[in-house]
Parts: C-alpha cells; sequence; structure tokens
C-alpha cells in the first residue's frame, strides 16, 4: 500500500487519473493489528480515534473475552514468538493501510525490576526481538510501539530501532506524561511510532497543569463502598479487605501523606528502620484534586502504593483503577458468572495501555496518514 502512496508522489498524474488517484487513495482504510493485545486498552482506544482493528494476539487465553466482548474483534491466542508474519498479513484487508502496534511486557525494563541480576534472563525480556522480526517480514505502512522510558537504556531497544532503520522506517519516540493528554494518573510511558511514509510524531499534548483530570473527575461519582465489599450496581466495583491493623493505618492516613503520619505503634517494623525512609509512597491515599499514580498491577492494595481512596477507609476498587487506566464504565472484563479475582483483574488493568493513550496514538497515526491522502 505504501507504494500506492509513493507512486502518486513520484508520478506527474494529469487529469482524469491524478482524480482517479485521489479517489483510490481516500478509499484505503487504515486497518490495525494489536500484539501483546491484553484486555483490549490500546486497541480499545485506536478504534475510538477511527482505526478499525481486526485482531488482537496475546499468549493468556483469559484476556479473550474482555477482548472480543468490547471491541469486536478477533483474539488470537498465540505467543509472538509462535504467531507468523503470514498469518498476520492475511488479516489485513487488500485495499488497507497496514498498522502494527504492540506494548510488550514491561516488567523487564521497569525501575521496579532493575536491581534484578536475571532479569536479562526472563522470558519476556527479548519479546522486541520477535516484534521487530515481525516487522521486517510484514512490513506495515506505521508500526506503534509502547513501554516503560527504562526500555531506552537497553540494547534490545536501539536493536528495535536499528531494525525499523535497516527496513527504511522514518523513527520518533517520547517520553509521554500522560495528565498532558487527559490521563488522570501521573504515569510515564515511552510511545514510539514509525512510518515508511515521512515522518511522523504524536499529536500536541491536549491538557495543561491547570486542566489535568483529577482523581475526582475520573472516579468522584461513584457510590461510596466498604473495604472487603461491593457495589450492587457494579461488582467490579469492589474493593479488597483490610486486617484490623491496616483499617487503623488508613483511618490515620490523610490525602497525600504516609506512614509517617500515623502513630508509631502503627507503623511497621520496616518503616522503624533507616532504609524505611525510602517507601513514603506506600500505605497512602490518592488525593481528589489531582491525578492519581501510576497504576500498577497492584492498585487494589493499599500496602503497595498510593492507593488509599481519598475519602472512604480503603483501597481503591477494580473499577476505580480501570477508569483511572481511562477505560469506560461500561468495559466488561469478565464474564458475568466468573468471580470477580482482584489478583488477576489488577495484572490486567494494570498492565493495559490507557485506553485515551492508545485514542492519542490512534489520531497521531490518522493525523499522519492524512499528509499524504
Amino acid at each position: 500500500m505504501i507504494e500506492l502512496l509513493r507512486s502518486g508522489m513520484r508520478n506527474n498524474f494529469s487529469g482524469e487519473e491524478e482524480k482517479a488517484m485521489i479517489r483510490k487513495r481516500k478509499k484505503l482504510s487504515i486497518v490495525a493489528v494489536d500484539l501483546f493485545c491484553g484486555v483490549g486498552g490500546l486497541t480499545y482506544g485506536l478504534q475510538k480515534s477511527g482505526i478499525k482493528v481486526v485482531a488482537g494476539v496475546d499468549v493468556d487465553e483469559k484476556c479473550k473475552f474482555a477482548f472480543e466482548e468490547n471491541n469486536g474483534a478477533s483474539f488470537i491466542h498465540k505467543s509472538i514468538k509462535e504467531i507468523t508474519s503470514k498469518e498476520i498479513s492475511k488479516l489485513y484487508p487488500a485495499e488497507s493501510l497496514m498498522v502494527l502496534v504492540g506494548c510488550a511486557p514491561c516488567q523487564p525494563f521497569s525501575k521496579y525490576t532493575q536491581k534484578e541480576k536475571d532479569r536479562e534472563t526472563k522470558d519476556d525480556w527479548g519479546l522486541l526481538y520477535h516484534f521487530i522480526k515481525l516487522i521486517k517480514e510484514v512490513e506495515p505502512d506505521v508500526v506503534s510501539m509502547e513501554n516503560v522510558p527504562q526500555i531506552i537504556k537497553h540494547t534490545v531497544f536501539s536493536d528495535f530501532v536499528d531494525g525499523l532503520k535497516s527496513k527504511g522506517y522514518y523513527i520518533n519516540w517520547q517520553n509521554v506524561y500522560c495528565p498532558d493528554y487527559g490521563i488522570p494518573q501521573n504515569r510515564r510511558r515511552l510511545v514510539l511510532l514509525a512510518s515508511q511514509l515521512g515522518e511522523i510524531k504524536l499529536i500536541a499534548p491536549t491538557h495543561k497543569p491547570e486542566n489535568y483530570k483529577t482523581v475526582k473527575m475520573a472516579t468522584g461519582n461513584l457510590e461510596p463502598i466498604k473495604a472487603g465489599t461491593s457495589s450492587k450496581k457494579d461488582r467490579l466495583h469492589k474493593s479488597a479487605t483490610l486486617s484490623k491493623v491496616n483499617l487503623k493505618r488508613i483511618k490515620k492516613s490523610v490525602p497525600g501523606g504516609s506512614w509517617r503520619d500515623w502513630d508509631v505503634n502503627l507503623r511497621a517494623d520496616c518503616h522503624r528502620k533507616e532504609t524505611g525512609n525510602t517507601y513514603g509512597s506506600v500505605y497512602a491515599r490518592m488525593e481528589w484534586d489531582k491525578p492519581a499514580p501510576t497504576i500498577t498491577t497492584q492498585f487494589f492494595s493499599f500496602g503497595t502504593g498510593r492507593f488509599g481512596h481519598p475519602e472512604q477507609d480503603r483501597a481503591i476498587s477494580i473499577r476505580e483503577g480501570a477508569i483511572l487506566q481511562t477505560f469506560p464504565k461500561k468495559y466488561k472484563f469478565i464474564p458475568f458468572t466468573s468471580p470477580v479475582e482482584l489478583k488477576r483483574l489488577g495484572k490486567y488493568i494494570g498492565n493495559a495501555v490507557p485506553v485515551r493513550l492508545g485514542e492519542i496514538i490512534g489520531k497521531s497515526i490518522i493525523k499522519h496518514f492524512e499528509g499524504y491522502l
């Protein structure tokens, strides 16, 4: 499809030929395949922007329900190591602009695992090498890759970029501060865009500090619930049970504070050590009038970050975490008959690309193509 666009730029068409070429270009649809699709955060965002996603690929079959139920796209239960470029190429309609996107697991590159000596031996460390191999073989028109900013410190990232350059892609990457794009959490992500057509970049930020989306804007209208209970209207609006000591601790916690606000007898042993002073953001409440902290896979736990509700004596619920990841309130993560497993849902939601960031990526890709259509 790139050759079709380039031919229009190289050749001097006249009269009816030029009009026919323009009509043909405008008929082209933008179609994406989402590798590492998970429960569909990136896919949902791309589709909100106007890009059709025909399929998602993921090694975890339990993501199938959420992906297909909410996105109307096919879920392919395969590892990126197993799926072939031939299989992927067949997913794109003949008359389409091909987009291949993916957010490889970020744990190997996260600051939380930087001290692990064996992190480069983990199975998911080399998944980007499989991603670039597929890119070279499929030759999509545009590629998008999202991950943690720390990834640029690792050889696998420079190898990924070199692989794109070897195939003639124009490349742009930047560290995105999510509140700049209307996402109500202090998440920072690296977003890479690459195109065979020409220079490509994210659209300009849509928000400034004075109008950042806050926790209250996102979740303030949800009904109050107690720790260990769920809403009768929405069973995913469920919070984890708190032990007696953690219930006492959260009652002593203030928004934006830390365990230092507690009575001394409530402090854990680790907090009393000198090294405990570095853990200021655990056992803490969010603040209503600011974006939330980064939503991790353990956001449902009061003791793993600043995940205490701003007012209610509990950790945030599964639904609240999903909304802070900009999933719509209607998003279905599990069948109605399945139990609400906090750990599993926390993992899926925390690992997802925020829907709004997916939408921004999609809008950036559409804007890029419009320059050539």
